[in-house]
């Protein structure tokens, strides 16, 4: 199996192709683009502007046959947004940080875990995300709910998380900040931008954090660098360089156990700061490296030409002390302690011809891919000892590692597609979507241990159909169906590798345009369902099985609006009914159990009022987090609901900002583990200085 096509593709479109994000500025082919135009440029409120990168096309989101929720600069901004937890928190039917700060994204999406299904500008990070996202060089964060393996080839059934990056814009400024807050929090940042002559610009983002964390003993630290560089290659052809470096270090931490938390114990409770790892274990350590290209050419006709190109490196080393469950008197935690290594790197690329066919009455909007993907990751893990810990009473020892690794494998995951769409727009009113994909991968094993290799070779054709009609101006009803293809990575116990994931959707809804266009409702249900899904082996630890099916129902509402008064509003509401309907016939009937982690009921709500907008003045913001109880693991976690709130004033070129997060120091659990229970953030305060130039 080769995928020699995609790279020559590659090479050739890599001498002709705008960036992702510039389709706006793009769509008149008679605009002069002799200087550089502004890429990727800020939303003025919460309400996206123009198109979403995960559309491959000049479709805003609101004419969309499904469902997408973009996350805009300023909606983080009110914030103070500090990971890809907080921003997804305001995104209906993600259930995003379920095992705690554990310094890795982690995420659900409709029910369904999609914590690998990460991209940033359109292009997949890796196979699995080891090192957490740094949210200070996003622009906008898109949320693509549902199968999406027409566009994006071999992601999970759930959806996928999209983050767009800063871009070169056509002017000079610098902006800068300082952070401080609970928990030590120390933060400094810089985003400066200057255009290189008529035809280029720079921007580079850096930032440096240190912090401590409610947990005694752990510590974050980061680190990071993103220079961008625009080059405008002729009237019609635009190259934007974008690299970055990122550096974590931090003590790993995942909860504590269930009786004395979330379950009773006749000890009492576990104070919620104890620590139940070593103080002296290796933090983690990881670094991670990208660079990449995004390419776009407008031919005359108006057509199209995409390429995205990027290659990732990362490595990350450290320690981890996991719960094994507490003894019988129920105050001594036994524990077990691993080292772990993890090192690879990641080549992918995306291109794409698109543009329309036909007259006015029957248009066609065709889109013609091929992408390719090609991961490979060294997992290394050593057994280590750890002492019990009296939580009521805590003793650290210390744990003790060996000099030899208990595993010592290679993974290597090797994917194309291509992948045909047509959106066709009938008498103006219909819009009819239909897209088919074939997909081939290859999934091998090394381990160098046993010196032996599996490795499986799957394909499957994919596709999906939309239809959305226009009821009245700004009334819009949809039915769309899709599926997808995931291939599974690993062995069973007895070495076998797994037949590949299926997923499917059955999805109705309506997008509703409603004060004048200041405001956008989207109401949408759904039926998922996702086959061969990979779980624990209850018989052998350590290994994976691969079982029948789970199902996600539900249904969910998202408003977003900037209003003239000054007042943006970002609001959701989510059902989500999320079981096993068939478990493979494990010897513990799981059929109809609830999957773990995920609420029935779940809701959010931000208000920003800042009646002078673009002037000097303050601004006000407020909201709530609701999540309602979980089953996970055996045991339940009952709901929460938390109030934030946020006060800015802006003077010129300055400007300040104080945000307070569970403003009534609510205490709560983010989600469960099979062993541990993952709390909730305390009152945070955020404070903020700021200045532009």
């Amino acid at each position: 199996m080769t995928f020699r096509l995609p790279l020559v593709l590659v090479c050739l479109c890599s001498l002709a192709s705008p960036a992702l994000g510039s389709e706006e500025r793009l769509k008149d082919p008679a605009i002069d683009l002799d200087a550089v135009k502004v890429t990727g440029q800020q939303a003025a409120g919460f309400l996206p502007r123009g198109a979403a990168s995960t559309s491959k096309g000049d479709t805003p989101p609101e004419r969309l046959p499904f469902s997408v929720s973009v996350l805009t600069r300023a909606l983080l901004d009110s914030q103070q947004t500090r990971s890809l937890a907080d921003a997804l928190g305001n995104a209906a039917g993600v259930t995003p940080g379920a095992f705690g700060r554990r310094g890795w994204d982690d995420l659900i999406i409709r029910g369904q875990v999609a914590s690998d299904s990460l991209f940033v500008d359109g292009l997949r990070t890796a196979s699995s995300n080891r090192v957490a996202e740094q949210m200070f060089g996003v622009q906008d964060v898109e949320v693509f709910k549902g199968p999406a393996s027409l566009l994006f080839g071999q992601v999970l059934p759930g959806g996928l998380v999209n983050m767009v990056s800063r871009r070169p814009q056509d002017r000079a400024f610098v902006s800068g900040e300082l952070r401080t807050g609970s928990y030590g929090l120390r933060q400094a940042g810089v985003d400066a931008n200057t255009p290189l002559g008529a035809r280029a610009a720079l921007r580079v983002n850096a930032m440096a954090m240190n912090s401590e964390d409610p947990t005694d003993h752990v510590t974050f630290r980061e680190r990071w660098v993103a220079p961008a560089l625009s080059l405008q290659l002729g009237e019609r052809t635009e190259l934007i360089v974008l690299g970055s470096h990122q550096q974590r270090r931090y003590l790993r931490q995942q909860g504590l156990p269930s009786e004395g938390s979330v379950l009773a114990n006749p000890n009492g409770q576990i104070r919620r700061d104890l620590f139940t790892g070593e103080p002296t274990q290796r933090p983690y350590d990881g670094e991670q490296t990208r660079i990449g290209t995004l390419i776009d050419h407008r031919f005359d006709n108006g057509w199209r030409l995409h390429n995205g190109l990027r290659w990732q490196d990362f490595d990350i080393t450290g320690d981890f002390v996991s719960n094994n469950g507490m003894a019988a008197n129920l105050r001594t935690l036994r524990r077990s302690a691993v080292h772990q290594v993890w090192g690879g790197d990641t080549l992918v690329q995306d291109t794409y011809l698109s543009g329309t066919l036909g007259p006015e009455a029957l248009r066609h909007t065709v889109t013609l891919g091929v992408d390719a993907f090609r991961t490979r990751e060294i997992s290394r893990q050593a057994t280590c000892r750890a002492g019990t810990l009296d939580v009521y009473a805590p003793v650290y020892t210390g744990i003790v590692c060996p000099a030899n690794f208990s595993r010592d494998n290679l993974s290597q995951v090797r994917s194309g597609g291509l992948y045909l769409r047509d959106q066709i727009e009938i008498a103006r009113r219909w819009q009819l979507l239909l897209g088919l994909r074939h997909d081939r991968s290859e999934v091998a094993t090394e381990n160098h241990l046993t010196d032996t290799r599996q490795a499986s070779r799957d394909s499957a054709n994919t596709g999906s159909a939309a239809l959305m009609f226009e009821a009245a101006d700004g009334v819009r009803p949809y039915v769309s169906y899709a599926t997808s293809f995931y291939p599974n990575t690993g062995t069973d116990s007895a070495g076998q590798g797994f037949d590949p994931e299926q997923g499917r959707q059955l999805e109705a809804g309506i997008k509703l345009d409603l004060a004048g266009g200041l405001a956008s409702l989207t109401a949408a249900v759904y039926d998922l369902r996702r086959q061969n899904v990979l779980q624990s082996d209850p018989v052998n630890d350590g290994y994976s099985i691969a079982v029948g099916e789970q199902r996600s129902r539900g249904g969910e509402l998202n408003l977003t609006a900037d209003l003239g008064s000054g007042l943006s509003v970002n609001a959701g509401y989510a059902y989500t009914d999320a079981r096993i309907t068939d478990d493979g016939g494990q010897p513990a009937n799981t059929v109809g159990q609830r999957l773990n982690n995920v609420p029935l009921h779940s809701g959010n709500l931000w208000l920003h009022y800042a009646p002078a907008r673009e002037g000097d003045g303050w601004s006000l913001s407020g909201g709530l987090r609701a999540v309602g109880r979980r089953d996970t693991y055996g045991y339940t976690l009952p709901g929460y609901v938390t109030a934030d709130f946020g006060v800015g004033y802006r003077l010129g070129r300055w400007d300040a900002a104080l945000n307070v997060r569970n403003l009534l120091d609510k205490d709560y659990f983010a989600g469960g583990l099979q062993r541990a229970v993952a709390l909730g953030d305390p009152r945070t305060l955020l404070f903020k200085v700021g200045f532009r130039y």
